[in-house]
């Protein structure tokens, strides 16, 4: 364990002699009791967890050169370099206000790394309510409105739907300055003061519905799946919210099955989709153009000392045959639909490996975007915990390796990414093709061909001749939702098996 001790001193009487004259007489002093020196008292500073933080992102973080407190040539000694650790006992403040990036919106971390596995494997402690949260008008008073429910949920047994609205928690209206103590507090149970739409205008209701958060929910990530006849064409829709390893077999057996039914086009839904796997949007991705492993699909860009340290085989990511065997695959082969053009449904609650998909498709075939602009995440991340020797890259089979007294996970920014045509700049998020946002006062019923955003997706399909009305009375305009308030939730997860080991990680002894 490496600590640093600090010695506090004890402040103690301090005696004082008078002083003597030879004249004066002698006066026999009193036997004084002697006091005994002040004792220093040692105070251990642990400082594992700040050394964790900063050999991670002195090796790692995309941003390494541009943060002062990274610099290689930062400390002369170790022992600058303990007292820098020393001096910043709090890991939070050290982590948040000297050693990230001030432009850096993605990097996430927790006191414990299992919460963050079990973040990228869509498990969580949820009552299955899945919301956005807009304004009302012009003013600060926060409503929200349901964009699905999970299914085997606490919600999911509950009077409560898609396209719903509240406007309290507990009885308490919702603005800009309760809603998130009211909704993402340590409350496991809430109940939510409900309201309804008429007119444009929202106005409470009598009704109300208490939900509760369950630990250890597991969402599946595959949530609605359709086939549908329009005119001549028959339109296969996939609605996926989570880039989740371990899917791969699912999604390939409902391609094979769009296959067999002979779909013509297809309408790919991430609108709820903030990203997940690379190595997952790879799999889809091949899926819906082909299984081309010759041609690339994404590059990772790293910072200049560890981009220094790789060539193409580490950088370069292709189209893919096989399911793979992560997570329980069975390395099938994959039915590819080969498609020239796909629809995909994507709005600001769309990033990282739904974008991935997108932007990696596009040097291939045609990607029609239907939807709003997306959040723009062109980064990726790696999960890591404190084991030295193995890099601090997690890898869940050296779990007894890691350093027992820090438990963090980091996951920070550590590459960004950049398609076969050398595309990258989409941080401000992908532009639609066809704009259309989801109106609250009809949402419509996921993977129904009247639902706004795929009916629209369909009369792009099928030619302009179906003209429909799409006006929006109140846009989906959000301020927060219940995935976009965790930033963990929006990632790109690379794939931990092709970091660096621990030769490139240098601890200080």
């Amino acid at each position: 364990m490496k600590k640093f001790f600090l010695s506090l001193l004890c402040l103690g009487l301090i005696a004082t002699s008078c002083n003597k004259n030879d004249d004066d007489p002698i006066i026999e002093e009193e036997e004084k009791e002697e006091i005994e020196p002040p004792v220093e008292e040692e105070e251990v500073v642990d400082i594992e967890v700040q050394n964790f933080l900063w050999q991670t992102l002195n090796l790692y973080y995309f941003w390494q050169g541009e943060v002062t407190d990274l610099a290689d040539d930062r400390f002369d000694t170790q022992a600058a370099y303990e007292a820098y650790l020393t001096e910043n006992d709090n890991p939070v403040d050290l982590l948040e206000n000297k050693l990230l990036f001030s432009e850096d919106r993605f990097t996430f971390y927790d006191e414990n790394y299992r919460e963050l596995v079990n973040s990228s494997a869509g498990v969580s402690k949820s009552n299955g309510l899945q919301f956005g949260l807009s304004l009302i008008g012009n003013t600060d008073d926060v409503f929200g409105y349901v964009e699905y429910i999970i299914k085997n949920s606490d919600a999911a047994g509950k009077d409560i739907k898609r396209g719903d609205v509240f406007i309290g928690v507990n009885g308490t209206r919702l603005n800009r300055d309760n809603y998130i103590s009211l909704l993402f507090g340590d409350n496991d149970t809430y109940t939510l003061n409900m309201a309804e739409i008429n007119n444009n205008t929202i106005s409470p209701t009598d009704k109300e519905v208490t939900l509760n958060k369950v630990e250890g929910l597991v969402e599946d990530p595959i949530h609605v799946t359709e086939i549908i006849t329009a005119g001549d064409r028959k339109i296969g829709y996939f609605m996926y919210n989570q880039f989740v390893s371990g899917t791969e077999d699912e999604m390939n057996a409902i391609f094979a099955d769009f296959k067999a039914q002979n779909i013509t086009d297809l309408v790919l839904d991430l609108r709820y989709n903030l990203g997940g796997r690379g190595s997952t949007a790879a799999v889809l991705a091949s899926l819906i153009y082909g299984t081309n492993t010759n041609d690339l699909f994404y590059r990772t860009r790293y910072n200049d000392k560890l981009q220094s340290q790789f060539d193409s085989s580490f950088t370069d990511n292709y189209f893919v045959g096989t399911t793979g065997t992560q997570d329980g695959n069975s390395d099938a082969a994959l039915t590819s639909l080969n498609l020239p053009q796909v629809y995909i449904i994507a709005t600001g609650s769309s990033a990282s490996a739904s974008e991935l998909v997108m932007v990696g498709l596009e040097p291939y075939i045609n990607v029609v975007h239907v939807g709003t602009t997306t959040i723009g995440k062109n980064q990726g991340s790696v999960l890591f915990v404190d084991d030295p020797e193995g890099g601090n890259v997690y890898d869940p089979e050296r779990e007894d390796q890691i350093n027992p007294n820090v438990q963090w996970g980091l996951q920070p920014i550590i590459s960004k990414v950049e398609n076969a045509s050398g595309f990258s700049d989409y941080s401000e998020g992908l532009n639609p093709d066809i704009e259309l946002d989801e109106d609250i006062t009809n949402l419509g019923i996921l993977g129904d061909a009247n639902e706004p955003l795929l009916a629209r997706a369909i009369q792009e399909i099928v030619g302009q001749g179906a003209k429909r009305n799409f006006e929006v009375q109140i846009p989906a305009n959000l301020i927060s939702s219940s995935k976009l308030h965790n930033p963990r939730n929006a990632t790109l997860l690379l794939n931990n098996g092709r970091m660096p080991t621990g030769d490139l990680l240098l601890p200080k002894e």
